[in-house]
């Protein structure tokens, strides 16, 4: 999408007049026109205007006519390129289906999911607003917790940690289920900020917090206390930016903590990071249906369409290989084995298997290649096993 997404700034950078062209905005054009009829306007009230006024007021018309079409042509110009770069990444139209969502419960699915989509981005009075025109039905105190959320993000972001800190303690022992280090580098920022804020340093104020706070710590993050008591003999900050701990003094210590914030609170209540919608968008409109719609019209030509029952093709009959999008790393959410014999995916059914050569194909195709006397010959190496000193592995 970088193409098409290119092209859209640069046509909203014409339409706006942020271009760096030869031409003035189509705005700047039309005010100046504008403030030349109000010049020869007051002349005309004021009875002084000449014959070269209206000469002049012609040649400004003109010049102002001629700007604004040379710019006209910049943004239909843009527009082509636009429709070219969509045309370009997105070949294969996207297919046209039957409504999906006709029934009430999947309606009213649709309506919830939408809400709260709302309520998880922080558009609280968009969300209000759906909520009442649609008639979705949703938990006040559930609202409040995102409202809750969003209200302790914004104080990260104004550099202050109470309200997540607070937050951190009454939850103390969820974080520690899930070794879950927010509460400690929740600490560590305030810790840094208090160590870098004086000039020349002064090292007491973050020692006495340490102290008091970060001691607590030591026994689970061992190495990464020492490192910050040893840091401040390289202090002042423009020393340390150039010495092993320069990762302290990088901003991503204390911008890190929304994101990580946001995990840890999503997981209190049973919910994912990502946004359900945005993840749909980012996947779907990506790549998903332009490769599927494709498979799909390359196997109608074969006249292998997979069945009434709109599952994807799995067999190597009706397609080369498994349909494989690819996933943006915040999408993968765990490790995914395509076994090198079968194409296919592994599963909990057919788990991978690592043989006493020390490679891998999955269960279903290790019995496969199995012989009747339970030997099994690695399609990769001369090398032969049994089929029962094959051992599962976890990714």
């Amino acid at each position: 999408m970088d193409g098409p997404l290119k092209d859209l700034a640069k046509l909203r950078a014409v339409t706006e007049g942020t271009s760096k062209g030869k031409n003035p905005s189509i705005e700047h054009s039309l005010d100046t026109l504008l403030q030349t009829l109000y010049q020869v306007r007051s002349r005309l009230d004021a009875g002084t205007t000449t014959e070269d006024t209206f000469a002049l007021l012609a040649q400004t018309v003109e010049a102002k006519k001629k700007e604004v079409d040379e710019k006209q042509k910049e943004v239909y110009n843009a527009i082509a390129r636009v429709g070219k770069a969509l045309d370009k990444t997105f070949p294969q139209a996207l297919p046209a289906y039957d409504p999906l969502f006709t029934s009430d419960n999947a309606k009213s699915s649709l309506d919830l999911t939408i809400a709260m989509h709302f309520l998880r981005t922080g558009q609280f009075s968009t969300a209000e607003t759906f909520i009442q025109e649609s008639g979705v039905v949703i938990d006040p105190k559930f609202r409040g917790k995102f409202e809750e959320l969003y209200c302790i993000l914004t104080a990260l972001r104004r550099q202050d940690i109470g309200p997540a800190l607070e937050w951190s303690r009454e939850n103390r022992e969820f974080l520690r289920s899930r070794s879950s280090p927010l509460e400690f580098y929740l600490h560590r920022s305030q810790y840094i900020r208090l160590l870098l804020a004086c000039d020349p340093p002064d090292y007491q104020p973050a020692l006495s917090y340490a102290n008091g706070t970060l001691r607590h710590f030591y026994a689970e993050h061992t190495t990464e206390f020492r490192r910050l008591l040893t840091c401040v003999v390289y202090l002042p900050k423009e020393k340390l930016e150039r010495s092993p701990y320069a990762d302290l003094t990088s901003p991503t210590v204390h911008t890190d903590l929304e994101s990580l914030f946001a995990i840890e609170y999503c997981a209190r209540l049973g919910m994912s990071r990502q946004v359900p919608l945005r993840v749909v968008g980012d996947i779907a409109a990506g790549s998903a249906l332009a490769r599927i719609e494709k498979a799909h019209a390359v196997m109608k030509e074969r006249k292998s369409e997979w069945s009434q029952s709109d599952e994807l093709p799995v067999t190597r009959r009706l397609i080369s290989t498994q349909i494989e999008i690819t996933l943006p790393p915040e999408n993968r959410y765990h490790s995914i084995f395509a076994c090198p014999v079968s194409k296919e995916q592994s599963t909990e059914q057919n788990p991978p298997m690592m043989m006493t050569c020390g490679h891998v194909i999955t269960k279903d195709s290790l019995q496969k290649l199995s012989k009747t006397n339970g030997r099994v010959k690695c399609p990769y190496c001369p090398t032969e096993s049994l089929q029962a000193n094959a051992l599962r592995i976890y990714f």
